[in-house]
């Protein structure tokens, strides 16, 4: 059964429907975050744009918490000796440090999945999506962190 112009495979809109970039795109700044999040002009294409959005939102909200983190671990030295304040300079730089590494793992692997997805689908992939990933990434460290009880 061959299909003619006008059935529902070509009635698509080209937010679920795509075969490449429009013609004159350019992938949006970072961050991008614009409404409404399906207008094309703000869409990405690429698996290296939806990697690299991925990424740098991760390395944000990684960053943010990890010296949230140290801020408080200082907050906790506050009543106590001087001499134990000689190294605590090192403990944001050490959290910055895990922050990044472990950001560039998380931000890659689910960037480069999200992205293969997207693109193996032949869906546009609004900047928001991203933005959502870094958030996901995030969580999943914080509840990572938690011991679970009665685990295998």
């Amino acid at each position: 059964m061959q299909s003619t112009p006008g059935t529902a495979e070509m009635a698509l809109p080209p937010l679920f429907r795509r075969d490449s970039a429009p013609p004159g795109y350019t992938t949006p700044p970072f961050p991008s975050l614009h409404m409404p999040p399906q207008d094309p002009k703000w869409s990405l294409y690429a698996v290296s744009d939806i990697w690299r959005f991925t990424l740098l939102w991760t390395l944000i909200f990684f960053g943010l918490f990890h010296l949230g983190a140290a801020g408080i671990a200082l907050l906790m030295q506050a009543g106590k000796r001087r001499s134990n304040w000689k190294y605590l300079w090192l403990v944001p730089l050490v959290y910055a440090l895990i922050a990044g590494i472990e950001a560039v793992i998380a931000g890659s692997v689910v960037g480069v999945i999200v992205g293969a997805s997207y693109v193996a689908g032949n869906f546009t992939m609004s900047t928001w999506i991203p933005f959502v990933w870094g958030w996901v990434n995030v969580l999943v460290l914080i509840v990572s962190s938690f011991t679970i009880q009665g685990g295998l």
